[in-house]
């Protein structure tokens, strides 16, 4: 598709999302038929919508400034860019020893950073902070190997093996791949992105051009062979479970970095870690490196079930990798948002694991990293969707999920579609992270007589009879009276709940009729002092 069609449907999916209304200007509670989104249409503002908080500003002049000062071809850096963190400023972190973080638009590493720094007269702390010292930098080191190789500067397809030198790739077949499949595929393709107010963020015009640069190898791409929709990259680095294990875990994680150098680095046998999978950035392609049959080497941790909700404490003190499947994505744990394709690929994945595997399809036994190896890790990040993530599974494995036609309200904004949900609070509430929350974690208060509440709202494009759902984790220092203020077609209904028991699982605050529009469901703080009260998430039915 042409970048200006791109834009342009795009910018209609941005314009579908402002129907209905957003927390800075509210809409009529009765929007015209005509101005009420399809499913399809809302499923495509919210891609749109997520994707923009990752290009929070504009970047194009940034982009021309950096290519310009150092004669590089503007559309290769921004192609750069987009393959490896989507033109958004990341602040990395370490995914696998030995391999340093990787920072900014074009996830800079180590070396290229010490040495692209010193040749663009910038500090390290500017390249890993600044968007222009991070392109400039960067821009450098590509003139650099530029003059180097003596190419011709006017040749597009001649910087191939200049840009795969900004990269720490070493296989000469996986530098291939991210050559051919990620940067001269979108340079070839197009692309554009939007800031969350609706400005062109980066526009990237296709273009015709070839890669100068050895092909993949020429072998017919094997299946994985537990999962049929994935790519068989056998890694060296694992070995054999302990005798009568049961795989009862599916530990999520993001690579820090691009997919064919992450998958890349987790073959190499000097790297000595592994994964079970990885999934590329927009969920098209997936690569099996281990068997599930076999023990990876994806976390650096012995379980302890006091960092998830007591569930497995048999398992104390056992190394995480005897019993887990590991998914590793292509990303960061720092990003904004993460690509539907991308987690929808992975939910299917994860539903074929857990059916093949027997494991429970719940946030017990579907993990993050982060959360058992808190020391050293945090992926995949505060903003992986996982009240998204794991009704997709249990839907894809015919076992639950959201029931169709139901909107959760979640209090991470990032987990919510916002055609339909969004929260917010009143006043002074805490974000807490205790195990067996709903998405990615939850808000706390204490109990006072104040009128401050955490703010649930839903959106119906009719008037209709719901089913309000509440979410928690108990504890001793819950309100044992939490007062939920429903606001029905007839006025508020207040429903109080023991927050110190049920904790961890919907429980039903009961049936009422809603006006259409925009409809709230509040969590008081005025009751029985000397407690907190949880904001976590409603679901409606």
């Amino acid at each position: 598709m042409h970048l200006r069609k791109t834009l342009a449907a795009a910018a209609a999916a941005m314009a579908m999302s402002a129907c209905g209304p957003q927390p800075e200007a509210p809409a009529p509670e009765t929007p015209p038929a005509s101005e009420t989104p399809s499913n399809a249409a809302q499923d495509a503002a919210r891609a749109v919508a997520d994707a923009a908080r990752r290009t929070p500003v504009q970047l194009d002049a940034l982009f021309a400034r950096a290519a310009g000062e150092f004669n590089v071809p503007v559309n290769l850096l921004k192609a750069i860019s987009y393959a490896e963190t989507r033109w958004e400023f990341v602040q990395g972190a370490e995914e696998f020893e030995g391999r340093p973080a990787a920072f900014g638009l074009l996830a800079l590493r180590g070396k290229h950073i010490t040495e692209g720094a010193a040749l663009a007269g910038v500090s390290e702390a500017a390249v890993r902070s600044d968007a222009l010292a991070n392109l400039r930098a960067g821009a450098a080191l590509l003139s650099k190997y530029a003059a180097e190789a003596g190419i011709d500067r006017a040749d597009l397809g001649a910087w191939a093996p200049v840009a795969v030198r900004l990269t720490d790739i070493a296989d000469p077949d996986v530098q291939a791949h991210y050559i051919h499949n990620d940067v001269y595929s979108v340079l070839r393709s197009g692309e554009g992105a939007f800031t969350p107010d609706g400005k062109v963020a980066v526009s990237l015009e296709p273009a015709s051009v070839e890669a100068k640069f050895a092909l993949p190898r020429m072998q017919a791409l094997a299946a994985g062979p537990d999962y049929a929709a994935s790519v068989w990259h056998a890694s060296p680095n694992f070995n054999a479970r302990p005798a009568g294990t049961d795989v009862s875990m599916v530990i999520i994680h993001t690579c820090e970095g691009n997919y064919a150098g992450c998958w890349g680095w987790l073959v190499n046998p000097d790297a000595g870690v592994s994964a079970h999978y990885v999934v590329n950035e927009g969920g098209t392609e997936i690569s099996q490196l281990v068997r599930e049959s076999s023990r990876a080497w994806h976390v650096g941790a012995s379980y302890d079930c006091g960092l998830n909700g007591s569930v497995m404490c048999g398992s104390n003190g056992v190394s995480v990798n005897h019993f887990s499947v590991g998914i590793e994505h292509g990303g960061f744990a720092s990003q904004a948002s993460f690509p539907a394709g991308q987690i929808d690929a992975s939910a299917k994945l994860s539903c074929d694991i857990t059916q093949g595997q027997g494991i429970v399809r719940d946030s017990y036994h579907i993990v993050a990293h982060g959360r058992l190896q808190p020391a050293t890790r945090t992926d995949p990040g505060p903003n992986w969707p996982w009240s998204t993530y794991i009704s997709k599974i249990k839907s894809y494995c015919g076992d639950g999920g959201t029931p169709t036609g139901a909107i959760v309200v979640d209090s991470n904004n990032a987990n919510n579609n916002a055609a339909n949900a969004r929260f917010s609070t009143v006043g002074t509430w805490t974000d807490g992270y205790s195990t067996g929350y709903y998405g990615s974690g939850y808000y706390y208060a204490a109990t006072e007589a104040v009128s401050a509440p955490a703010v649930f709202e839903f959106y119906l494009a009719a008037a209709a009879t719901k089913t309000i759902d509440a979410w928690w984790v108990a504890g001793t220092n819950r309100a044992p009276s939490a007062p939920f203020i429903i606001t029905t077609s007839s006025g508020n209904v207040t429903v109080n709940v023991n927050q110190q028991a049920n904790g961890s699982k919907w429980n039903t605050l009961g049936t009422y009729a809603f006006p259409a529009g925009w409809n709230k469901v509040q969590l008081s703080r005025w009751t029985t002092a000397g407690y907190v009260v949880m904001a976590d998430a409603i679901q409606v039915r």
